[in-house]
């Protein structure tokens, strides 16, 4: 029998939020077509990032100027060819590859060799720094960035996507997981997440709250939510996720 269509694991509560595909509905976004695009996080639950999922069919095509937001890019599935700036260089993005546009850059998006891709993006609004230089765009891959233990723990790796240099005011990590591993204590902090899971099981505490979670899911954790997480399965484990960082807390 298949499920009732009222059951789902999506939960979406006021510091935090469990996204589950089941519930993916897309929504048509300026300067995107054959593209299905899905929205997963955004200013409207309370966040103050953008994370979205795009899914390229073979002749789709993304493109946009950031203005004084800037975006993160991260290959899941298939390639893509990004061409950037006014002279639209090109730059091949396969699987496991990712770019940074940061504010007024131009750029385009477009499935590579006539196949199919899958996309992930964070979008902010940049935060200047006094005395500190905007960044400029930044290309690179995950199997190029070395796992770091977490804390001295070999089973639980920390990748770090974008470089931790003070003119970036978020960052976008890789954590794996062996079957076992876990966060070693509860976290508790100012910076705010927006995560994907790419890979494997586990369990996720937000706040009260305890999840099952696997690839496909996305969580949404504002600032000072506390989270703790556990790989479970037989089969390692991994999440993509960005925090805000580098900047002063402000009074609003």
């Amino acid at each position: 029998m298949s499920p009732l269509p009222a059951i789902t694991r999506t939960v979406v509560k006021p510091r935090h939020a469990l996204i589950a595909p089941d519930g993916h509905v897309a929504a048509p976004l300026p300067g995107w077509r054959g593209t299905r695009c899905v929205v997963l996080i955004s200013p409207a639950m309370g966040a103050r990032f953008t994370q979205m999922l795009f899914e390229m069919e073979p002749k789709g095509e993304g493109m946009g100027e950031t203005g004084e937001r800037q975006v993160f890019f991260y290959v899941l599935s298939g390639a893509v060819d990004a061409h950037i700036g006014a002279g639209q260089s090109r730059n091949r993005i396969p699987a496991g590859g990712y770019a940074y546009f940061p504010s007024h850059t131009r750029w385009a998006l477009r499935p590579a060799d006539g196949q199919a891709a899958r996309v992930v993006a964070f979008e902010k609004f940049y935060e200047p720094a006094d005395g500190v230089d905007a960044p400029g765009v930044f290309l690179w891959n995950e199997r190029e960035v070395p796992g770091q233990p977490f804390l001295g723990d070999p089973d639980a790796l920390l990748q770090v996507l974008l470089p931790d240099r003070p003119e970036f005011d978020m960052a976008i990590n890789v954590f794996r997981y062996k079957p076992g591993a876990r966060l070693p204590f509860v976290e508790t902090h100012v910076m705010e997440h927006g995560l994907l899971m790419l890979a494997g099981e586990g369990i996720y505490r937000l706040g009260d709250d305890w999840y099952p979670v696997a690839a496909g899911d996305v969580i949404w954790m504002a600032a000072y939510c506390p989270q703790w997480f556990a790989a479970i399965g037989k089969s390692p484990a991994a999440y993509l996720y960005y925090k805000d960082v580098n900047r002063p807390i402000l009074p609003v």
